[in-house]
């Protein structure tokens, strides 16, 4: 008897820890259950439409399309015939082989990518035979399509997923699509959406007899999100055929709001070309080009010496540390000597001798002795030179210099303004404001990128306050609501110190180096630089053709546009930086360039400099010493 009733208690307590095990798996760890790890069950992903681009009137300048992509599954594909498969791919059997290779190594279980992107033809063609060979299947996919055919360093490409990231990743899958550069990537999260998951269950001859646990695990996607840029493609596209033929930047702001109205490098590239099956082909041809350098963004990459427009920020310095007032003067005698070195000397070609030089007629006429003697006297004023240098530096960096801006874009280079501590770990002798005089006309070792001198330019136009620039304007129609482009940064110059500087400015289009590009009805401010431009070749310094540099916005009150351009080896500032400033003003502010300025625009379409280009090789940032 007793065993009977030993043998029942056995066979319950069994049966409890059986149930209580099976409640376990099933209800209490079944949300940590993974099904991609079931063999018998097949996940299919259902792609969401990416996110569409605009500008910033509405202009749709990414959009979308539908591709057709053979997917694979390694574990379910049986013996096939592989020569027929091939041709119906149109690739060779070693191609076959290296594919198929690459999607064991990923996962025997789940689905890749085997060959992205076939052509409509081929997707109906494929269609019919492909259920023949188990294992592969076609998805549809969204691909990107860029109908402006503009501004591919503003906007960006997509790649595919590369092995690492998927490894690393919960939320991509090998082959699949993620932004890679530009709004496509520094807005992936947003663009990209939710995709959606299917699993379906198998029976044991590998058969699908229906959804798994009836759709527990399964989700559904979610398009991605729109973006709104505060690009002006018209302008954008302006910029870019007026640079045809040339190298460099321009970067056009908002002063208002600190919008990015146009961002553009040259040489640039049509972004389709970084979309469909020729897209590694074509990547590696742009990638590769060390002389051109296409993918580099030169509005935010590139590091120039800034030249004469820097002077705009000494003759404020000056100002706030009251060393010069507006009637401060100095003689110009062809220039500037520091010391008692023969080659102690800086030249300046202001044109003005015998006669006292003011601050307006300073930045007008582009006087080097000026800025010279003020730069001096801000360093001279405190009681070392590296105190002086950080001072100076400070009143620079309060404009946006010498760090990153922190724009939505991800890439740039922070520039440099050179403080107490580099030159202290830089020369071991003792040093003053004459070793570093350079930095007086944005030389030396001072250097900004355009977007940095642009947003110099926004910082006088607003008379003492930027925003720091940025790319998007609203998402998913809605503005952006980030106090970082929200909330203006005010520099540490007083405001009324910036209008002797902005009358100075209006001067310069009026009677100085600008007033060849004067636009009849708006009254523009800006000034020109010329930087003398070396190289080291086998060590050796050598000099190349001048960088062509303009900084301007207008109107002069309520400015609405604020420009800075860099020309590689442009020649003078007046050259090319200047009109190609003043044609993109007249045609962001009247919509259309007029018959009185058409002659300029002409000239400017058919100005290259590829004969120039073609005799050097040189980087973006090339080491620029003296200025003109």
């Amino acid at each position: 008897m007793k065993r009977s009733y030993l043998l029942i208690f056995l066979i319950l307590l069994i049966g409890i820890i059986f149930i209580g095990r099976l409640f376990q798996l099933q209800i209490i760890d079944g949300s940590n259950y993974n099904p991609t790890k079931n063999s018998a069950v097949k996940i299919v992903y259902d792609y969401p439409e990416r996110g569409h681009v605009f500008d910033r009137n509405g202009k749709l300048i990414v959009a979308n399309q539908l591709s057709y992509d053979v997917m694979v599954t390694p574990k379910d594909v049986e013996p096939l015939d592989t020569l027929e498969f091939c041709s119906f791919l149109k690739i060779d059997t070693e191609d076959f082989k290296r594919r198929f290779a690459k999607a064991e190594k990923y996962a025997r279980w789940l689905p890749s990518v085997f060959l992205k992107q076939l052509s409509k033809e081929d997707f109906a063609f494929l269609q019919e035979k492909l259920h023949k060979y188990k294992g592969f299947y076609i998805q549809k996919r969204i691909i990107r399509n860029y109908p402006e055919k503009s501004a591919a360093n503003v906007v960006g490409y997509i790649s595919e997923v590369n092995e690492y990231t998927a490894r690393n990743s919960d939320d991509y899958e090998q082959g699949e699509l993620i932004g890679s550069w530009g709004v496509e990537k520094q807005y992936e999260k947003i663009l990209r959406g939710i995709k959606g998951k299917k699993h379906l269950k198998r029976n044991n001859l590998n058969k699908i007899i229906g959804s798994f646990k009836n759709g527990l695990y399964d989700t559904t996607a979610l398009a991605g999100k729109d973006l709104t840029l505060t690009i002006d493609s018209d302008l954008q596209k302006y910029g870019e055929l007026l640079m045809a033929g040339k190298r460099g930047g321009i970067v056009a702001i908002e002063p208002s709001s600190g919008e990015i109205l146009a961002l553009i490098t040259a040489p640039s590239y049509d972004p389709n070309l970084m979309v469909g099956r020729k897209r590694k082909k074509q990547s590696s041809i742009l990638f590769n080009d060390s002389i051109n350098k296409p993918m580099i963004d030169r509005g935010l990459q590139a590091s120039y010496a800034p030249g004469s427009p820097f002077k705009m920020i000494n003759g404020l310095i000056g100002l706030q540390e009251n060393v010069v007032d507006e009637n401060f003067h100095v003689f110009c005698k062809n220039g500037y000597r520091y010391g008692r070195r023969k080659n102690a000397f800086m030249g300046c070609h202001c044109g003005i001798h015998g006669r006292p030089i003011k601050l307006k007629t300073a930045i007008a006429k582009s006087c080097n002795t000026y800025f010279a003697t003020t730069y001096r006297k801000i360093i001279d004023k405190y009681e070392t030179s590296a105190e002086g240098m950080d001072a100076w530096a400070n009143h620079a960096k309060s404009f946006g210099l010498g760090d990153f801006l922190g724009y939505d874009l991800p890439s740039g280079q922070k520039g440099r303004i050179p403080d107490g501590k580099y030159y202290s770990d830089n020369y071991d002798f003792r040093w003053g404001a004459t070793t570093t005089i350079s930095n007086s006309i944005g030389q030396g070792e001072v250097e900004t990128t355009p977007i940095q001198l642009a947003n110099v330019t926004a910082a006088i136009a607003n008379r003492g306050y930027f925003y720091t620039p940025h790319i998007v304007k609203k998402i998913d129609g809605e503005n952006i609501d980030n106090e970082n482009y929200t909330v203006p940064k005010k520099t540490t110059i007083d405001s009324q110190h910036f209008t002797p500087v902005v009358e100075a400015m209006y001067e310069v289009f009026k009677t100085g180096t600008g007033k060849y590009c004067q636009v009849k009805g708006i009254e523009i401010c800006g000034k020109t630089g010329t930087v003398e431009n070396f190289i080291r070749i086998d060590g050796k310094k050598t000099q190349l053709d001048d960088h062509s540099i303009f900084m301007a916005f207008a109107p002069r009150e309520n400015p609405q546009i604020a420009l800075a351009i860099f020309v590689e080896n442009g020649g003078y500032g007046s050259t090319i930086a200047a009109p190609i400033t003043s044609l993109m003003i007249e045609k962001y502010l009247n919509g259309k360039i007029s018959k009185a300025t058409k002659y300029r625009e002409t000239k400017m379409f058919n100005t290259s400099l590829q004969k120039i280009y073609n005799k050097q090789i040189q980087k973006p940032d090339s080491l620029a010493s003296g200025t003109k």
